[in-house]
């Protein structure tokens, strides 16, 4: 009896419980940090009513009242919140491009990666200074593999660009995912940074050659429209993992651990970007890379690279320089 009479007299915390349930639905906007507060302590403690009413097997139409309540209580304090727009918005165009912007990291593996790239292109295209370069780094088998490829370079099904295009997409992911988790060791990343620069630099500089005759113009009517995605997104996988390696030896204060999910909450959204920029990458080598000249010339092929420029240039530099005023809405990571 007197547990009964205990839970009789709470039957007022249940009746505030309920009231607070219904004003609470009914507000969509901020919630008032003492309103939450009192329906927390309030939920807790219906929770306690109803385990001890069903140890005391009170009656079954109290049971099943604090049932409902809890039920109610529950869903309205852990219930999900509505779709933020604003927040990822904000997110989307303005944090990430500034975060990005101002990235030592990405700017470091920017100036390496660009920077190996076209002094690899250069000694590759002009062989006066390095004779062998490019047979050098790549390889002569694999040069003539490329000759070969490329020179038999033919159209391909509406079918077969969307297979393509879905083995671009695992492709680049590898990529990525690669340069990411070499770079969360720092100097073995930076290593496969500097050779992933330097081969690719002197595969574009040897099929650019004026001698290479219809491998070269294949090649060139090839990579030109998806590589602006495609390289930025290297570089943005890259710093992304860079910034994380280092997290591990400059904590700043913190803890090894806390630092390390500090930091991957900050990267996050340049790694996203660059998932969004290999998708876009494969996409565009799946169906407008592939289109011959007769079909698509390679200088609509080059509005689309410079497109994609221009776009990567409005994004990070435009969007991405810092502004006096801070941009509304919290982080969402």
């Amino acid at each position: 009896m007197k547990v009964a009479q205990l839970i009789e007299r709470r039957q007022p915390n249940w009746r505030e419980l309920e009231v607070l349930c219904g004003q609470i639905n009914k507000k969509s906007g901020k919630r008032d940090p003492q309103v939450v507060a009192r329906f927390s302590e309030l939920y807790r403690a219906a929770c306690a009513d109803l385990a001890l009413a069903e140890a005391y097997q009170l009656p079954p139409k109290t049971v099943d009242y604090l049932h409902r309540l809890v039920a109610r209580a529950h869903n309205q304090l852990y219930r999900s919140r509505s779709y933020q727009w604003k927040k990822w918005y904000s997110l989307a165009v303005h944090e990430t491009p500034r975060r990005i912007f101002n990235d030592s990291c990405v700017h470091f593996v920017f100036l390496v990666f660009w920077g190996l790239f076209f002094i690899s292109g250069y000694l590759a295209y002009e062989d006066q200074l390095w004779p062998d370069f490019a047979a050098d780094v790549i390889g002569e088998k694999q040069l003539e593999q490329f000759e070969e490829m490329y020179t038999g370079f033919g159209t391909r099904s509406v079918g077969g660009n969307y297979q393509m295009t879905g083995f671009y997409i695992f492709n680049n992911a590898g990529i990525g995912l690669s340069c990411f988790v070499w770079m969360l060791l720092i100097l073995p990343g930076l290593v496969a940074l500097t050779f992933n620069a330097v081969y690719l630099g002197a595969v574009f500089g040897y099929m650019f050659r004026p001698d290479m005759g219809d491998a070269g113009l294949n090649f060139k009517n090839f990579v030109t429209a998806h590589g602006p995605f495609e390289l930025t997104a290297i570089v943005l996988a890259a710093g992304a993992g860079l910034k994380i390696g280092l997290s591990w030896l400059n904590t700043g204060g913190l803890s090894r651990f806390d630092s390390l999910a500090k930091t991957a909450r900050e990267t996050l959204p340049v790694a996203m970007c660059a998932v969004i920029l290999f998708v876009l990458a494969a996409l565009i080598e799946g169906f407008v890379s592939p289109l011959p000249e007769s079909v698509l010339p390679w200088r609509v092929k080059g509005l689309v690279g410079v497109a994609s420029s221009c776009c990567l240039m409005v994004y990070f530099v435009c969007l991405g320089y810092p502004r006096r005023q801070n941009t509304p809405g919290g982080p969402l990571f």
